[in-house]
């Protein structure tokens, strides 16, 4: 991953104790969606304008819903998509929210710092589908190798998830570059 350099979002961004209205509603779906007593910077970015902030919401909500795969599974393609693309607050974040639903410090470590699959401590199932969504988040349009072997694992339903996550992950990611945001917010600790 290069260096990342400190930058200032590119858009306003409604602090919850200032948000009202339809902003204060999706701010609260955030909180309940993420578990977090706070909204995350990456929902406050599209605050300015709420339908985009309901897209936001939304996606998070939907694919981080309990369904075919594991919370666990689904933070580790949202890490690795947004190691892949180069993405710090997303890989941080991510990888911190991994290490909440059952994966390691050590597998979140190995996340920011590796140089690509091999170097990540996971087994050969969960490589399949990680082979899989790298080439989702890179855009690749020959993914059949990858489907192949991952679907000799994975359900479709499975498979169908991980796609999603990381293509949301993919825009997320670039939103969040995009705009600015290059480190999470430190939250006051009650």
């Amino acid at each position: 991953m290069t260096e990342q350099k400190p930058m200032t979002e590119r858009v306003p961004m409604v602090p919850e104790a200032a948000a009202t209205g339809r902003v204060a509603e999706l701010y609260e779906q955030a909180r309940v969606a993420t578990g977090l007593p706070f909204v995350p910077d990456v929902f406050r970015l599209a605050s300015s304008t709420p339908n985009l902030l309901e897209v936001v919401v939304g996606g998070y909500t939907g694919v981080f819903a309990d369904s075919a795969l594991s919370r666990g599974t689904k933070e580790l393609i949202a890490a690795w998509t947004s190691r892949l693309n180069d993405c710090g607050y997303c890989t941080v974040a991510h990888g911190w929210f991994l290490q909440q639903f059952g994966g390691s410090a050590e597998l979140a470590a190995a996340i920011t710092s590796s140089g690509g699959l091999a170097d990540l401590p996971v087994d050969e199932r969960t490589l399949t589908l990680l082979r899989l969504t790298a080439k989702v988040t890179v855009g690749a349009s020959d993914v059949d190798a990858e489907w192949a072997d991952a679907a000799r694992e994975w359900t479709q339903e499975q498979l169908l998830e991980a796609v999603f996550c990381a293509a949301l992950f993919a825009f997320i990611n670039r939103l969040v570059t995009t705009l600015g945001l290059t480190a999470p917010t430190p939250q006051p600790t009650p």
